[in-house]
């Protein structure tokens, strides 16, 4: 299964326990998952338990390290500006994720977290792998969300 396909798994799960579908795996130079994860922020009532941030902790635990050299962090969503600094503080070798984030990304949009003078590693970035479907799935999600709660056909 490639990290992608293991990201996405991790997003459905996410998605069934009521958490924004966001998943994320870390494999090393092998290609071999050290760790994956899914969103679990309302579960565990913790802001930053977003799944680039368990699945990297997770990673590093295994690794016997706080540095994750050589290792690629894929995840179904551009990260936030708080992943995107922890896959640089971890100094992961390469990010990939699939849907762009116009307003929450910290990567190619928003803070732009790797372009900023203050920034010391920048991984190499592969943003759009399967686009549309990651994208898709949170759609789904946010649309059954609203629809649930009466706001489906509500115009602004």
């Amino acid at each position: 299964m490639s990290p992608i396909e293991t990201a996405l798994d991790e997003a459905r799960a996410a998605a069934a326990r009521g958490e924004v579908p966001v998943g994320a795996v870390v494999t090393d130079a092998a290609g071999r998952v050290l760790a994956r994860a899914g969103n679990r922020v309302e579960e565990w009532r913790d802001a930053s338990a977003h799944a680039e941030m368990l699945a990297l902790r997770a990673a590093a635990a295994a690794q016997g390290s706080p540095r994750l050299l050589g290792c690629t962090l894929t995840v179904t969503l551009e990260p936030c500006p708080m992943c995107a600094q922890a896959a640089s503080f971890f100094r992961v070798k390469r990010l990939v994720f699939g849907a762009y984030d116009p307003k929450g990304g910290g990567v190619d949009h928003g803070a732009r977290v790797y372009a900023a003078s203050s920034c010391h590693h920048a991984p190499e970035v592969v943003g759009g792998v399967r686009d549309g479907e990651c994208g898709a799935l949170l759609r789904a999600f946010f649309a059954e969300r609203r629809d649930g709660a009466g706001l489906g056909s509500r115009q602004a």
